[in-house]
């Protein structure tokens, strides 16, 4: 009953929040639409894309800022991401690093993000099997990130039951001719930025280079990387514009791995005895993950303000270099391409706003494997050569019945297939693989995944929506080809229909997004690990995800020490909340049991006093307020943990800014995410990923 009534209390001062101000927007503001040209046709304006992403999507779909978090540390997806509505960041060990889930797609992968789909300007970062890398996002040289949760993503031919995340490049028109930027912090962290942007009559420019470094809060925990990421536009005329991208990657990192739950309240600093002894007679841990990435991608548009037509392509090329059990050692190369028209029509006497695209994606990976002797190559043990195909066709139309009700259709069709080519398993590859040879195989899917949705708009700034879908997700390389496996594994693809309903807009002094899901899941790809293999994928029978995402902005006091109705300063405050029910469905051996690896609730907010000139300072608070279980055995929990912060900073369009912001000021001991595995033996099994301690930061940024 006291959970219960805290979580009561919880929704209930949202309520409150939400009534009090809401008494102030009876008459609401006069809104003006201009309709002035964006600079550059390849990469619209902040406000642009929340116009035209609120205008149609019926479903959660969101725009960040990236100012909001420049206002303090901007390392990681989780400084980006946080106060995002539906996105769940958690790191691993206070590195780039982590589990990333909207509506728990992938919420048992904490390495090597699967179920989402990761763009840089509209363009995949994922390989074509559906993996991504963390490490390939700079935060700190986006312009502003556009979330689509679940089918809202399938305008991008994203079909995934999480959805897409979109990091927007600043262009020579949105950037400052010059910025620079530094910080540092706690565990000897230090990051450095320099950036640029220049416009030269019809041709503009961005440059951005960031290097960091930082010991880490654990043992074994250090991260070292090196980004530099650039682009190019170009007029060819007034309706047409080119913009080409480079982006070039080198990321070094420690893996302390996970401790048991004695190890973890012994010492929350240690690494896993496995990530730096010796596993077998003669090998070491000496556990990392390497790699370099450079991936070159160019988009074309033409825009005529009605219509406009775009073709993109990509190429990347990444070389890992993954001590673990083993050293696995990947070379890959991916290339792809996407053509899509959008426009505006009339059919039948009402208007029509219709997407329609194609993309194909192609990736060859050349996989070795090498006994780990200290952290360097020994004998070989496997040599693999993985292809990967993803096409797609998309579409989506929104027709307008009326000024202020319209029903989205959508539809996408997906082919993929799996090929492992030449698999050698070289004799005397020990106890973790066979002794087997040629192991060629091949997997082929396909699938169609509608979406139907209403959008009523209240006025400009006010919406509910509707929408009901259907997401296919084939399996990556990572789950078809487990280490331990002769070839590939035959695994199903995941299928899920979701139901959404809720509301987004802007009354007054408050802002919000709420959203309420319901998606039945059918051979959910649930990731496991088995000791001693690190991890085995295999297909669930039916579970059910629903849940709450409710992000929520209101100015609790304006005018403290100004006298001013439109330069005021203010007491902001910021919310970030999810109620997370995951579960088996009928299942025969776990009934109706939760799944493992997510807390039912989280809650993130932050309360700053804001004055016009710049400065800002005030705590902000991160709460998981429920134990949840590390295994399917339900024999080990993460305890529940509350983290206070503080936040103090001046920031300027031009000239100098700085911020101080101090991290789990009490010091708490806790896990913010956990490996999974089938059966933790009631904590002896290692799981526990443990949280940064006490850290402060300070930053000072330079811009003119």
């Amino acid at each position: 009953m006291k959970r219960t009534a805290s979580h009561l209390s919880l929704l209930t001062s949202f309520l409150l929040v939400t009534t009090l101000h809401s008494q102030e927007s009876k008459t609401l503001p006069e809104v003006v639409i201009t309709d002035k040209k964006d600079p550059s046709t390849t990469v619209p304006s902040i406000q642009t894309r929340k116009q035209q992403i609120a205008a149609t999507t019926p479903g959660g779909a969101s725009v960040t800022d990236a100012e909001d978090y420049k206002t303090g540390r901007a390392a990681t997806l989780k400084d980006a991401l946080d106060f995002t509505p539906g996105v769940l960041v958690q790191s691993r060990f206070g590195a780039e690093e982590a589990r990333i889930t909207i509506r728990g797609s992938g919420i048992q992968r904490t390495f090597h993000g699967r179920g989402l789909w990761l763009m840089q300007d509209g363009m995949p970062l994922n390989l074509a099997d559906g993996g991504f890398d963390m490490q390939a996002i700079e935060p700190m040289a986006a312009q502003y990130i556009e979330t689509f949760r679940g089918a809202n993503a399938l305008q991008y031919g994203a079909a995934t039951l999480g959805g897409a995340i979109n990091f927007i490049s600043h262009t020579g028109h949105s950037a400052p001719a010059f910025q620079s930027r530094f910080e540092i912090g706690s565990f000897n962290t230090r990051r450095a930025q320099i950036s640029s942007g220049f416009v030269s009559g019809n041709v503009d420019g961005y440059v951005s280079i960031t290097a960091a470094q930082t010991d880490g809060f654990r043992d074994w925990s250090e991260q070292e990387s090196l980004r530099v990421m650039a682009n190019i536009g170009a007029k060819l005329s007034s309706n047409l514009e080119n913009r080409f991208y480079i982006t070039w990657v080198d990321s070094k990192s420690q893996l302390p791995g996970a401790l048991t739950k004695a190890q973890f309240e012994a010492n929350p600093e240690q690494a896993a005895p496995g990530a730096m002894i010796p596993l077998a007679p003669g090998g070491s841990g000496l556990q990392r993950r390497d790699y370099q990435l450079l991936r070159l991608a160019n988009k074309l548009t033409y825009s005529d303000g009605d219509n406009s037509l775009t073709f993109s392509t990509f190429w990347s090329w990444k070389d890992l270099d993954h001590p673990i059990f083993q050293v696995i050692d990947q070379l890959s190369n991916d290339v792809g391409f996407d053509l899509r028209y959008d426009g505006r029509q009339n059919l039948f006497g009402l208007r029509n706003d219709i997407t329609l695209g194609t993309n194909l994606m192609y990736n060859r990976v050349e996989d070795q494997r090498f006994q780990n002797v200290n952290g360097s190559r020994a004998a070989k043990v496997a040599d693999y050569r993985l292809q990967s195909i993803n096409w797609s066709l998309y579409m989506q139309d929104r027709i307008h019945f009326t000024d202020q009700l319209s029903l989205v259709l959508g539809l996408q069709a997906l082919y993929a297939s799996r090929d492992l080519n030449e698999e050698t398993l070289i004799p005397g590859a020990g106890a973790f693989l066979p002794n087997l040879i040629d192991n060629t195989d091949r997997l082929s899917y396909f699938g169609i995944s509608p979406k139907i949705g209403l959008i009523y708009e209240f006025d400009p700034l006010t919406q509910i929506y509707f929408n009901a879908s259907r997401s296919y997700e084939p399996p990556t390389f990572g789950e078809a080809t487990p280490i331990g496996a002769a070839g590939i594994v035959h695994l199903e693809p995941q299928w899920a229909t979701t139901f959404e309903i809720g509301t987004r807009g802007q009354r007054g002094r408050v802002g919000w997004d709420f959203s309420y899901y319901y998606a039945a899941v059918d051979r959910e790809l649930l990731t496991l690990g088995v000791p001693p293999l690190p991890a085995n994928t295999v297909n669930a029978g039916k579970t059910i995800h629903q849940g709450v995402e409710f992000g929520l902005t209101a100015d609790v006091a304006r005018n403290l020490f100004t006298a001013n109705d439109t330069n005021y300063d203010r007491l902001a405050l910021r919310q970030n909340f999810f109620w997370n029910d995951f579960r088996f469905k009928d299942d025969p051996t776990f009934g109706d049991r939760l799944l493992p690896g997510f807390a039912p609730f989280y809650y993130r907010a932050e309360l700053l006093y804001e004055h016009p000139c710049g400065f800002y300072a005030g705590p902000n608070v991160e709460w998981s307020p429920h134990r949840y279980a590390a295994d399917l055995a339900r024999s080990t929990f993460a305890d529940p943990y509350a983290l206070l912060g503080l936040k103090i900073g001046y920031r300027a369009t031009q000239g100098v800014s700085f911020f101080v912001e101090a991290r789990n000021l009490t010091d708490e001991r806790y896990n913010p995410t956990t490996g999974v595995v089938t059966n933790a033996n009631g904590g002896t099994g290692a799981v526990f990923l443990p949280g940064d301690g006490r850290a402060f930061y300070g930053g000072v940024e330079f811009k003119w």
